[in-house]
C-alpha cells in the first residue's frame, strides 16, 4: 500500500521544496511532487525533515540519568573513571526484564525526539556473576524486543570485550557481564545473527570491538571476519588518560595505531576520538569513516571537545549520539556540538561551509548523512530509493512561526526543544504522531515500574 504525505515545505535533496507530495511504499521513498495540491495525502505536515538516526547508545544507561551527579567522598575530583564505577554497579542489578523496558523507553524518547533509527552499542551480555544466560543472545534479543514495540529504524552492535586493560589484564567482577573470549563471542553473534530476521526488514546488524583497552589484535581481526560487511563501531581517545595509556604501551596515540593496524574505511565509526592530533584528524577524514559524537555525554563526564572544525574543514563525517542517554534531546546535541566549538574558539557560527551558510542546516546535513553512514542505514536525505525516515515540524509553535526554509532547522537547533516535532516515520512505519509515540501508555508504565525497583536497590 502507497502512503501519501503532504508538506508545506520539505528539505529535498535537492534542497527545499514548497507543498510536496511524497509517497511511500514498501518503507522507501518512491516519489516526490513538488508544487502539488494536497489532494489524496493520507498525511498532512507543515515541515518535513529526512530524519537523523542515532549512532551511539547504551540504552541501559537511562536509567541511571540524574544518579552520578554528587561528588564522590574521599576523591579530589569526579571524572569519568569514577563515573564508571558507579556504572558498573549499577548494571549489576539489571535483569533481562529491565534491559527491554529502559531499551523501550530509550527508543521511545528518541523517536519522539526526532531520530528514526539508533544503533545500539551492546556490551551487556551475561549474569551479573558472568555466566551465560541459558539462550546465549538473550540480552540481545531482549533489545531486539523493545525495537520490535518501539518501531525503530535499528542497528545492532555486539560489543568484544576481553580484557580490563591493555596489557590485558583479566576483567575484574564488575566487567564479568559483557566479558567474552573469542570463541564466546563467535557463538554469542552467531546467535544473534540468527535471530535478526525476527526485526523488521531495515534492520542492521554490525559490530562492535569495544577499545583498544578491551580488545586486541586478535579481536580486531576476528570482527573483520565475522562481520565482513556490515559497521563497526569503536570506543577510542575518549580521554586524556585512555591516550597516555595507548601512547606508553604502542608508543602512537590510539587513532593512529588503529589506522596502521585496522583496514579502517567506511564501514567504521570512531567514537569521541575527542584526544586527536592533526595528523590522526587527516588520516581519519581520509580514510572516509565517521566520527560518532555524543556532545551531551561528552560534557557530562568532562570528556573535553572535539575538533570538528578541522576535521569537517578535511572533509571529515561526524554524526550524533546519545550515549549514556543523560538526556535525550536531538536539537540540543547538535546546540551543543556548535557551541562547544564556539566555546572553544571565541566566535559565532562556527561550523558552516561556503555553501551552507547556516548553522543548523549545515549541522543536521551533515550529522544526516553521517549518521546514516555509521548505521549501514539506507537514510540520509529526501529522496526517491531512500527509506522513508521522516520528521515533521511543527510550524505553529512560537519559535517557528513565519519562518522559512533554513530559519527553521536554526531556530529548532539553537532556540527550541523538540517538543516542535510532530510525527515520525522510520522506514514508513509512522510511529509518532502528535508529538506521541504509538505505544507511550505501556512503555512509560513498564519503565516507572522498572525505575521503581531498581531505585529501591540502590
Amino acid at each position: 500500500m502507497t502512503t501519501k504525505i503532504f508538506a508545506k515545505q520539505a528539505l529535498t535533496s535537492n534542497g527545499w521544496q514548497q507543498n510536496v507530495l511524497i509517497s511511500v511504499n514498501q518503507g522507501l521513498v518512491t516519489c516526490i511532487q513538488a508544487a502539488s495540491a494536497k489532494v489524496d495525502a493520507h498525511y498532512s505536515v507543515d515541515v518535513l525533515l529526512p530524519a537523523l538516526s542515532n549512532l551511539h547508545s547504551h540504552s541501559f544507561q537511562r536509567a541511571m540519568a540524574g544518579l552520578t551527579e554528587t561528588r564522590a567522598s574521599g576523591l579530589s575530583k569526579n571524572d569519568f573513571w569514577s563515573w564508571r564505577q558507579i556504572m558498573y554497579q549499577f548494571l549489576q542489578e539489571l535483569t533481562p526484564e529491565d534491559i527491554q523496558a529502559i531499551a523501550s523507553q530509550v527508543q521511545m524518547e528518541m523517536l519522539e525526539s526526532g531520530y528514526a533509527a539508533c544503533a545500539e552499542f551492546h556490551y551487556v551480555h551475561h549474569h551479573s556473576t558472568g555466566q551465560h544466560y541459558q539462550n546465549l543472545s538473550e540480552l540481545s534479543q531482549r533489545v531486539f524486543q523493545a525495537a520490535k514495540l518501539t518501531g525503530i529504524g535499528y542497528t545492532h552492535l555486539p560489543v568484544l570485550y576481553s580484557y580490563a586493560g591493555l596489557n590485558q589484564t583479566d576483567l575484574n567482577a564488575n566487567q564479568l557481564r559483557f566479558g567474552c573470549n573469542v570463541d564466546v563471542f563467535s557463538s554469542l553473534f552467531d546467535d544473534i545473527k540468527s535471530n535478526l530476521v525476527t526485526l523488521p526488514a531495515d534492520a542492521k546488524l554490525g559490530i562492535a570491538p569495544h577499545s583498544l583497552r578491551a580488545v586486541d589484535k586478535e579481536g580486531l581481526e576476528l570482527v573483520n571476519t565475522l562481520c565482513p560487511s556490515g559497521p563497526i563501531h569503536i570506543h577510542i581517545a575518549e580521554q586524556v588518560a585512555e591516550v597516555n595509556e595507548v601512547k606508553q604501551a604502542y608508543g602512537i596515540p590510539p587513532v593512529a595505531w588503529l589506522l596502521n593496524n585496522a583496514k579502517v574505511d567506511s564501514r567504521w565509526c570512531l567514537v569521541h576520538a575527542t584526544h586527536i592530533n592533526k595528523d590522526e584528524v587527516v588520516g581519519l577524514a581520509k580514510a572516509n569513516a565517521v566520527v560518532g559524537l555524543c556532545p551531551l555525554t561528552e560534557a557530562n563526564l568532562g570528556d573535553g571537545i572535539f575538533n570538528a572544525t578541522e576535521f569537517l574543514e578535511h572533509g571529515g563525517a561526524i554524526g550524533i549520539g546519545s550515549d549514556s542517554n543523560v538526556k535525550i534531546s536531538l536539537s540540543e546535541e547538535l546546540r551543543l556540538l556548535e557551541i562547544s566549538q564556539r566555546l572553544r574558539d571565541q566566535r559565532r557560527v562556527v561550523l558552516v561551509s561556503e555553501a551552507i551558510r547556516s548553522n543548523g542546516r549545515y549541522l543536521y546535513e551533515q550529522t544526516l548523512r553521517g549518521g546514516s553512514q555509521a548505521l549501514g542505514r539506507n537514510s540520509g536525505a529526501l529522496e526517491v530509493g531512500k527509506l522513508a525516515d521522516l520528521v515533521a515540524l511543527n510550524t505553529e509553535h512560537e519559535n517557528l512561526i513565519g519562518l522559512v526554509g533554513d530559519q527553521l532547522l536554526d531556530a529548532w537547533i539553537f532556540s527550541s526543544d523538540d517538543d516542535i516535532v510532530t510525527d515520525v516515520w522510520a522506514a514508513g512505519r509512522h510511529v509518532v504522531t502528535d508529538g506521541r509515540h504509538k505505544a507511550r501508555d505501556k512503555i512509560s508504565a513498564d519503565f516507572k515500574q522498572t525505575i521503581i525497583r531498581l531505585r529501591a536497590t540502590i
